[in-house]
């Protein structure tokens, strides 16, 4: 039975929330970073340990997290573990020690993979219902809510909060607000005759070679975004000898053409179709980099920053159209958890790549290899797509094609 349309607007609202506060919570555990660093005398190896350990145990749980959620629906995963993990939260802000603190990471690290596959898979679900793209506005809230979060922090501490005390009111907040945004979500719009409960019809036509392309795809995505991410400011600093003030503009600039390319990338691949927005976002990509590597010779701190904005605005629609076109292929949640293991995956490669190339070299040789990664983007990705599109499933099939904007 389709839902109505007052459940669906619930439904999308309930999803907007769900991103939103899980940005939030990732926002401010990183602006804690710095006072949790203080509180316990970390060293930047320490430090370093934890941030990694957390990333390898939410990559792990990813694994499982997608089969999971092929049984109890993701409905029922993001029910189960979302409210959890923003509480967990309180955990690292009140660590006594740092083998407390690892341990604490480690829960939280698990918490994070189960939300990630669970919101993603869960978007593309309700976008299957929606028949048109609506998954790329949901990552552009998460950016939102990361930003609100850093900016709040920034506020408190300068009103005399504590560190604590504020990680603590976060935690307790996101839990209720996250149990509250899953109670309008929707169960699959598919389900199988006689698979596991949640599993949308047609998830065995996507073959292995497909779905390893859409991985290698997702990597190279990430890997791209992480570039910026970890490198942006740096270029600024080393390479370009900017002011230590204007530096860190580098990746502001970047991360603002994100998150507006992100809420407007669905009316975008709309027109244009997850092929062909590839293209486009590769392309995009390419170029920006283009600029920012000439910035050097050329143009100097102002190029580097258009090279941003323009990289910024490819790279924002990239993992929203692998999520969206693998959903929309019929791929079960465990087939939509692919793209997140390969996103921190490439979180995990990105920074180490870059920086032992540019340890050897330059770091404009190290920021080459996110130039080729888009290219690979605007190659590969339209390929994909095409072979994506003749395994899908009769009742999905009509969505590879550009979508009209149904109400």
């Amino acid at each position: 039975m389709h839902p109505d349309t007052t459940a669906l607007r619930r439904a999308r609202v309930g999803v907007f929330g769900t991103f939103a506060t899980s940005g939030f919570v990732m926002g401010a555990w990183a602006a804690a970073l710095p006072s949790v660093d203080r509180r316990l005398g970390l060293d930047e190896a320490r430090l370093g340990t934890l941030l990694l350990f957390i990333q390898v145990v939410g990559l792990i749980t990813m694994f499982a997290a997608g089969r999971i959620a092929d049984r109890i629906t993701t409905r029922g995963l993001l029910r189960w573990t979302g409210p959890a993990t923003q509480l967990v939260l309180i955990a690292p802000a009140l660590a006594p020690s740092y083998e407390t603190l690892l341990l604490c990471g480690a829960v939280y690290g698990i918490g994070v993979g189960f939300v990630e596959v669970g919101l993603n898979a869960h978007s593309v679900e309700l976008e299957r219902y929606y028949k048109r793209p609506i998954v790329s506005s949901f990552h552009g809230f998460w950016s939102l809510g990361g930003a609100a979060a850093g900016a709040l922090t920034s506020l408190g501490l300068t009103l005399g909060l504590g560190n604590q005390a504020m990680l603590v009111v976060v935690a307790l907040a996101s839990a209720a607000a996250f149990a509250a945004f899953t109670r309008p979500l929707l169960p699959p719009p598919v389900q199988t005759a006689g698979g596991s409960a949640g599993a949308p019809a047609g998830a065995a036509r996507i073959g292995a070679i497909v779905l390893g392309a859409m991985f290698v795809l997702g990597l190279g995505g990430h890997l791209v975004e992480s570039g910026a991410s970890d490198w942006a400011n740096l270029h600024a600093a080393r390479v370009l000898q900017a002011d230590e003030a204007l530096a860190p503009l580098s990746y502001t600039v970047f991360a603002c053409a994100m998150t507006v390319f992100r809420l407007l990338g669905d009316p975008i691949r709309a027109r244009l179709g997850p092929g062909r927005s590839l293209l486009c976002a590769g392309t995009l990509a390419t170029a920006g980099y283009a600029l920012v590597l000439v910035s050097a010779t050329v143009g100097g701190l102002p190029l580097a920053w258009a090279g941003w904005i323009l990289a910024g605005s490819g790279i924002a629609v990239i993992v929203p159209v692998l999520f969206s076109a693998i959903g929309d292929a019929g791929g079960s949640p465990s087939n939509i958890a692919l793209i997140s293991i390969s996103g921190s995956t490439g979180m995990l490669l990105g920074p180490a790549t870059i920086g032992y190339l540019a340890e050897a070299t330059d770091l404009t040789v190290g920021l080459m290899v996110p130039v080729v990664l888009a290219v690979f983007v605007a190659v590969a990705g339209p390929v994909t797509m095409r072979r994506l599109r003749r395994g899908r499933a009769p009742e999905t099939a009509e969505l590879d094609a550009p979508l009209t904007a149904a109400r």
